[in-house]
């Protein structure tokens, strides 16, 4: 592709992180631009190519020193994006380079509870496999595992009981993940016998 000339503006290195655009990437870095460049979110390019898989810019961008614990304004950090993105290939760099599987972001969500949440199950497999802490409560008290049977993550709770989430643990509102699926349950049973008694009454 074609690269810009003159000076590369920060929004369009930003752009180019997300799109996978390396060329446009080397030459912001190049002529001197900071690799922590971020928007008013704080979301900065590494974060936008971890979301993106845009494994070999997550590697340019380190190895221009970005800061691999930048955290977005709500505490995100790149594993986190990673895991939303279900970026297994940017995931692993991030470990190989030292990031921390384990932080949280301001709601207290680790980057299992993120990848659990957006259904990304072989990333969910690689977290576990790489000794994440499979139990870590958010603000709410919920695990991933009670993330993934409120969202019906079918493959994703079986995959942390196997790897032996506790489901015990009760969450803010004293409820564990086996009780939310018998909660779920009795809540549809509900609204389908009111919608039977308005459809009988409708018809009468």
């Amino acid at each position: 592709m074609d690269v810009p000339m003159g000076l590369i503006e920060p929004e369009e290195f930003l752009k180019a992180a997300a799109q996978g655009k390396m060329e446009v990437v080397e030459k912001f870095l190049e002529d001197g631009g900071d690799p922590n460049t971020c928007d008013e979110f704080r979301k900065s390019a590494l974060h936008r190519a971890a979301l993106g898989n845009h494994a070999k810019i997550v590697e340019k961008l380190l190895d221009k020193e970005a800061d691999i614990h930048f955290k977005d304004r709500l505490d995100c950090r790149a594993v986190h994006w990673a895991c939303r993105g279900g970026s297994l290939s940017a995931l692993k760099v991030l470990q190989d380079r030292g990031a921390d599987i384990n932080v949280r972001d301001k709601l207290l969500s680790s980057p299992l509870h993120v990848a659990t949440r957006t259904g990304h199950s072989e990333v969910v497999q690689h977290l576990l496999a790489s000794g994440i802490n499979i139990n870590a409560k958010d603000w709410e008290g919920d695990t991933a595992l009670h993330d993934a049977v409120r969202l019906n993550r079918y493959k994703i709770v079986k995959l942390l009981i196997l790897a032996g989430a506790d489901m015990q643990i009760k969450n803010a509102e004293g409820i564990t993940a086996t009780e939310q699926v018998k909660q779920w349950q009795f809540d549809t049973k509900e609204t389908l016998e009111k919608l039977e008694q308005m459809r009988e009454v409708g018809l009468a």
